[in-house]
């Protein structure tokens, strides 16, 4: 599909030009800065909260605050930039306002993106040109022709199912394969689709810099095999060595099956239920041009559960679909509200340790290793909060041991990580008002002092309601998970 804007790039303009990439602080993005700066490019990221990317990239790739529901925060993202990667997405957001952020987002960055002179956008967006696709399809596809309409030259790629170690797709077929001996298989696992492996969407991403574009162009982009995820689930349990027995349900619901996907995988309710009704439409490539285009040769399905596999016996993948921003659930804006005075409850314990062996348990905290205390009471609160259509307790976290701003931790995020002294998180599970939790580890006259700090601002009624009423569980739960932190640091 090609429009009337041309592009012609030279070598003066392309050289040392400085790229920028939105989104990176998801799953596909923060593999694609580090592939563009391992290719010599200048990068420029974008993020709501530029402190969760401190750390992750190389030392000469730039962090910008920037919104693209904020009209005036893109002008400092975008001015000096070539290439910009649009890589934003809301299916996070609470059903019904997903496709206007979308779309809003979408036309503000274009703007901005003209006014600043950008030479070309590269978009990533899904699959599917029928009159009746999903509105998660729907919205991947007006955002391609939004940006391609109102902004400067636009490249688009529209890619299936992506798998590779952490993403959305392939934690939903590891997470069933390994937790169901018997899996219930609705109508929606026998529809086709043309999976591509992550490392496969990184390279054309990546080559998109060195095409010489005529006009907008749309490049669909998939592996060499139409499957369906029912095979997929198949071919997953072949190469880890299991049975598993499928059970066709024909009535389960989106609805029904999006909960149903939330008790038994990290996909919780709000996205399993996008991520199903996406699942009724096809998504396969009816044009191979990208093959012709580009020299990328795209992995099979079997190869790429391989390599995905191999990634996680590694046990931390490189990012995860749950990263970023986005996976939380839509940004929660309190300005105008009436917020109640902030509660804070403070608890201190003393250890016989260092610094170094005090932190130990708290940046263990979390996933499979537990919250240490009451870990049944937390599991129900995770489940109460699934049914609320929250995030749960179903992502874990991304790495047993490491952690970095950013990170999601169960239903909680990492806001600030300072090594061997600091831990705060931010709460993402539904609650009338904002909630933090801290730990802080100060050296002592004998050791250490352990510090931890329980913050909540109550919204209104409601929070305070909230707040007192669960008061005396919170300050029992708060004060066991403390007296075990500290016990098992002096283990």
């Amino acid at each position: 599909m090609t429009h009337s804007k041309t592009l012609q790039p030279s070598e003066e303009k392309t050289r040392g030009r400085l790229i920028l990439v939105t989104g990176a602080s998801g799953y596909v993005g923060g593999r694609l800065v580090p592939a563009l700066e391992e290719r010599g490019e200048r990068v420029r990221c974008m993020a709501r909260n530029p402190q969760y990317l401190a750390g992750r990239f190389h030392q000469n790739t730039e962090v910008v605050a920037g919104d693209v529901l904020d009209p005036s925060s893109l002008a400092t993202a975008l001015t000096g930039v070539d290439t910009a990667y649009y890589m934003v997405h809301s299916m996070g957001s609470t059903i019904g306002d997903f496709e206007e952020q979308d779309r809003s987002g979408a036309q503000n960055f274009a703007r901005a993106a003209i006014e600043c002179g950008v030479r070309r956008v590269i978009y990533l967006g899904g699959l599917g040109e029928d009159a009746h696709l999903s509105p998660h399809l729907a919205s991947r596809v007006e955002v391609g022709h939004i940006l391609a309409n109102e902004g400067p030259p636009t490249l688009e790629f529209r890619a299936s199912i992506v798998i590779g170690s952490g993403s959305l797709s392939f934690e939903l077929v590891r997470s069933l394969v390994n937790k169901l001996p018997v899996m219930i298989t609705p109508r929606w696992v026998h529809t086709l689709a043309q999976p591509i492996a992550i490392e496969d969407v990184i390279s054309y991403l990546v080559h998109g810099l060195d095409l010489q574009q005529q006009g907008d162009t749309v490049f669909e982009i998939g592996g060499p095999e139409r499957v369906t995820y029912a095979e997929l689930m198949h071919e997953y349990a072949r190469q880890i060595g299991v049975r598993r027995l499928a059970v066709p349900i024909r009535f389960l619901s989106p609805k029904l099956s999006s909960l149903w996907l939330g008790l038994v995988t990290p996909v919780y309710a709000r996205i399993g239920r996008k991520l199903i009704d996406s699942l009724r439409n096809e998504t396969i490539v009816n044009d191979t041009r990208a093959l012709e285009c580009f020299t990328v040769k795209p992995l099979g399905a079997r190869q790429a559960i391989e390599r995905a596999l191999r990634n996680e016996d590694r046990e931390i993948a490189q990012t995860r679909w749950s990263d970023a921003q986005s996976s939380g659930g839509k940004p929660q804006r309190w300005g105008g509200a009436r917020l109640g005075s902030r509660f804070i409850d403070i608890q201190e314990t003393f250890v016989n340790v260092d610094t170094t062996r005090a932190y130990e348990p708290i940046r263990k905290i979390g996933g499979t290793n537990g919250w240490y205390f009451a870990t049944s009471v937390w599991r129900l609160r995770g489940f109460v909060d699934l049914l609320m259509g929250g995030v749960g307790m179903r992502r874990g976290r991304r790495h047993p041991t490491d952690l970095r701003p950013g990170d999601i931790l169960d239903f909680w995020r990492v806001e600030t990580y300072e090594d061997k002294h600091l831990l705060r998180l931010q709460a993402e599970m539904k609650v009338p008002g904002r909630a933090w939790l801290q730990f802080e580890v100060q050296p002592a006259v004998r050791g250490s002092k352990i510090t931890q700090t329980a913050i909540f601002d109550p919204l209104g009624l409601s929070g305070l309601i909230y707040w007192y009423g669960l008061y005396p569980i919170h300050w029992l739960i708060f004060r066991g998970m403390l007296y075990k932190v500290a016990r098992r640091a002096e283990a």
